[in-house]
C-alpha cells in the first residue's frame, strides 16, 4: 500500500491516552498547596512516604543548601550556598520558599513532556534538513515518514510557549529571572538582565519557531509538489533551502537551549550545553523514527523499506547516543574536576536528590544501546531495535526531567500524577498529529531523483 489510512484503533488509543493525561495534570494542579500551611502537610507526608530527597531537612534542589537563593524572604531568588540566604541580610523564609518549589511541580510536570516531545518533532527535522543537504539517498523512502512527525512540530511549540505566557504571568516560579523582585536582590541575575528579559525572551522564542515551521513548511510543499513535477529545479531548492536552514538551526537550537531549559538555573551556564541538547532530541527523533517505521512497515504500508535502512537508523541510534555520552561526560567532568562552586553545585544537587535518575538515565541512554546495538544482526532485528528505542526515549525523557525538576522543584519531586499524566497527555497527542499527517500525503516520495536508488538500497556487508 502507498497510501497510509489513520486507522481508528491508533485515533483512539491516542485520545483515551490523551484525556487520561488530561485527568491527571488536572488531579496534579488541585492537589497543589494554595498557602504555606498546606505546603508543610504535603511536605511531612512525602518526607514520611520517602519521596524524593530529605524533606525533613527541607532544601533541596538547587545550589547548595538552596537553587533559588536570593532574597528568601520574598520567596526565590538565585544564590548559592547558605551565604546566599538573603543577600539583602533578611532571614532565610524556608516555609515559604518550598511553598513555590510545591506550586511549581504540576507546571514542571507538563513543561518537561511539552518540551520533550515538542523537541523530538525538531530532532527529526534536523534529521530531514541533514538528509536533503547531503543528497543522501537511502533514506529518500523515509522522507514522508520525517514530514509526518515534523507536523507536530508548530502544535508542540504552541504549548511551550502558552507555558512560558504562563510562568511570565506569575502563574508559577520556574523561571527566576521572570521575577523582578528576585531580580532585584540578586546581582549575578541583574547583570544578565539584558540578555534574560521577558519581551527579548519571546522575541528569540518567535524567531526560533518561526524559522524552524517556516522551514517545515515549506520543504513540505515542495515535497508534496515534487510527486507530479519532475522538474529538477525542486530538487535543487530542496538542497539549498536545506542547508541554509541547518545554518539557522544550529544558532536556534543553542539559543533556545539556553533560553528554555538553561535559564531555569540563572545562575549557571555551560558552553557544551546547547550539543548536548541537541545530541539528546537529535537521538530521540531518530529513534522515533525507528519505532514508527517498523509500525507502519509491520501494517504492511512500506514494503519499499528493507532490513538496511533499519539497520542504518539503529547505526543512527547507536552513533548519537556514544556522542551524546560523550557530550554528557565532558561537561560532567569538567565541571567536577574543577570543583567551582557555582558550577559544581548543578551536579551535587543531582547526585544528591536524583541519584537514581540522573545515574539511571545514563544506563539508558549509553549502555543499554552501547551493548545492545554493537551487535550488526541486532540492528536488523525489529524487535531489538523496538525495545532499544522504547529504552532510549525513556533515558532521554529522564534527561529532560533532571534538567528541569531540580532547579524548578529541588528536592519535592516524585511521580504522581500530574507527571504520569503530563507525559501521557502530550504522548497522546503527538501519536494523533503524527499519524495524522503521515495520512495526509502519499507515504512514498516517488517524485524524488534518487528514489530508485533508496527503494534498493543495500548495505553491503549486511548478511
Amino acid at each position: 500500500m502507498t497510501d497510509y489510512n489513520f486507522s481508528k484503533q491508533i485515533k483512539r488509543f491516542s485520545i483515551i491516552l490523551t484525556i487520561i493525561g488530561a485527568i491527571g495534570i488536572a488531579f496534579g494542579f488541585y492537589n497543589a498547596p494554595s498557602n504555606v500551611e498546606e505546603s508543610k502537610e504535603i511536605v511531612a507526608k512525602m518526607s514520611h512516604d520517602g519521596y524524593g530527597g530529605d524533606h525533613s531537612e527541607g532544601h533541596g534542589g538547587g545550589y547548595g543548601e538552596d537553587s533559588h537563593g536570593g532574597d528568601h524572604s520574598e520567596g526565590h531568588g538565585g544564590g548559592y550556598g547558605e551565604d546566599s540566604h538573603g543577600a539583602s541580610g533578611h532571614e532565610y523564609d524556608h516555609d515559604k520558599h518550598v511553598f513555590h518549589q510545591l506550586q511549581n511541580k504540576p507546571w514542571a510536570a507538563i513543561y518537561v513532556p511539552a518540551l520533550f516531545f515538542m523537541m523530538i518533532s525538531l530532532g527529526v527535522l534536523a534529521f530531514y534538513a541533514i538528509q536533503r543537504a547531503s543528497q543522501a539517498g537511502w533514506s529518500i523512502v523515509l522522507y514522508r515518514l520525517m514530514e509526518g512527525v515534523t507536523g507536530y512540530l508548530l502544535p508542540g511549540s504552541i504549548f511551550v510557549i502558552i507555558i512560558l505566557v504562563f510562568s511570565a504571568l506569575k502563574f508559577n516560579h520556574l523561571f527566576l529571572w521572570m521575577d523582578p523582585d528576585v531580580v532585584a536582590h540578586d546581582e549575578i541575575i541583574r547583570n544578565k538582565v539584558g540578555y534574560l528579559n521577558i519581551p527579548f525572551f519571546f522575541a528569540r522564542a518567535i524567531i526560533y519557531i518561526s524559522g524552524w515551521v517556516l522551514y517545515r513548511n515549506i520543504t513540505r510543499k515542495l515535497s508534496l509538489e515534487q510527486d507530479t513535477n519532475n522538474d529538477m529545479s525542486i530538487h535543487k531548492k530542496l538542497f539549498k533551502f536545506s542547508a541554509g536552514f541547518l545554518v539557522f538551526f544550529l544558532i536556534s537550537e543553542s539559543m533556545m537551549s539556553w533560553d528554555w531549559i538553561m535559564s531555569i538555573d540563572p545562575h549557571w551556564f555551560s558552553t557544551l550545553f546547547g550539543w548536548y541538547v541537541f545530541a539528546g532530541m537529535f537521538v530521540s527523533g531518530i529513534t522515533t523514527l525507528a519505532i514508527i517505521t517498523i509500525y507502519l512497515k509491520s501494517q504492511n504500508y512500506l514494503s519499499f523499506v528493507n532490513d538496511s535502512h533499519i539497520h542504518d537508523l539503529a547505526k543512527f541510534m547507536f552513533g548519537v547516543s556514544v556522542f551524546w555520552a560523550y557530550l554528557w561526560f565532558s561537561q560532567f567532568m569538567l565541571i567536577w574536576y574543577s570543583n567551582i562552586p557555582e558550577e559544581v553545585t548543578y551536579f551535587i544537587t543531582r547526585i544528591e536528590d536524583y541519584n537514581f535518575l540522573f545515574f539511571g538515565m545514563v544506563v539508558l541512554n549509553l549502555i543499554f544501546p552501547l551493548i545492545v546495538l554493537m551487535n550488526s544482526d541486532f540492528k536488523k532485528t525489529n524487535f531489538i531495535v523496538i525495545l532499544t528505542g522504547i529504552v532510549i526515549i525513556i533515558g532521554h525523557y529522564l534527561d529532560v526531567y533532571n534538567m528541569i525538576m531540580p532547579s524548578a522543584v529541588g528536592d519535592m519531586w516524585s511521580f504522581g500524577p500530574a507527571e504520569i499524566g503530563g507525559f501521557l497527555f502530550f504522548l497522546g497527542i503527538f501519536i494523533y498529529v503524527v499519524f495524522k499527517e503521515i495520512s495526509n500525503a502519499p507515504i512514498l516520495a516517488k517524485g524524488d531523483p534518487f528514489i530508485e536508488e533508496s527503494k534498493t538500497f543495500q548495505y553491503y556487508n549486511l548478511d
